[in-house]
């Protein structure tokens, strides 16, 4: 299973939300690359960015930021917030990204996401991000009535092949992450399923290796210490 942290961007700083509340933000860091460069050094697989100001408005905000980070480090990159068309998406590969994350679009926009898939394949990652189990969208900020193991399936009859699921009530909140939600999501999909919202320490991590998980992102756990990078990568691999 993959351990990959993640790299939050607001305004250009690295930052962290409690359960997606832009109104209730810690700043980690001034220079998200070197965070990057950092993580990296610990030996993840990947690293996951977000950033915050496109999913709030839609488009890319931090696109020097990101394609720095796409440059600086070695091992692939995915990002979500703020895909919303085509050009963005291509755009975002080209700068060196090996994934693009698809959240807001995927529920507005299902021609959008067809089309992705079918030019692009595994770098699309559709986002299932519920909040008592109904997804949520515009950077968390708007509930919809979808269901959130409704909206995955026909995300996978479009041709979306990878999910991350985060429950958004759990996320930065360092108590547990959704164990039920995520071992019905693959268990229904049977597509591979990255865990996030909520991991807080590394028996979270092995909980989630043995339900089947393909990864689990750490945010808040990394910046706080409660999870040591290397250790939780070695002791992931030795379970």
């Amino acid at each position: 299973m993959d351990v990959i942290p993640s790299i939050d961007i607001r305004g250009g700083y690295c930052v962290r939300l409690y359960q997606g509340d832009y109104g209730n933000e810690t700043i980690f860091s001034d220079d998200p690359v070197q965070t990057a460069l950092r993580w990296q050094s610990m030996g993840p697989p990947r690293l996951h960015i977000v950033d915050l100001d496109g999913a709030a408005a839609g488009k890319p905000g931090n696109m020097e930021i990101i394609r720095n980070i796409a440059v600086a480090v070695l091992i692939p990159t995915q990002l979500g917030g703020g895909i919303r068309d085509m050009d963005t998406v291509k755009e975002l590969l080209k700068a060196g990204l090996d994934r693009v994350i698809l959240g807001t679009a995927a529920v507005e926009d299902t021609a959008f996401v067809k089309e992705a898939c079918s030019m692009y394949g595994q770098s699309i990652v559709v986002s299932i991000d519920t909040r008592d189990g109904m997804v949520a969208v515009r950077g968390w900020t708007q509930e919809t009535k979808v269901v959130g193991i409704e909206f995955a399936m026909k995300m996978a009859e479009l041709g979306v092949r990878r999910f991350i699921y985060t429950d958004i009530v759990r996320d930065g909140t360092l108590t547990e992450p959704n164990f039920t939600a995520i071992s019905e999501l693959i268990t229904r999909t049977r597509l591979p399923v990255i865990a996030a919202g909520g991991i807080a320490s590394v028996q979270h991590l092995v909980m989630l290796k043995k339900l089947g998980a393909e990864g689990a992102i750490i945010g808040k756990a990394l910046y706080t210490g409660d999870i040591d990078l290397k250790q939780a990568l070695k002791t992931v691999e030795e379970a």
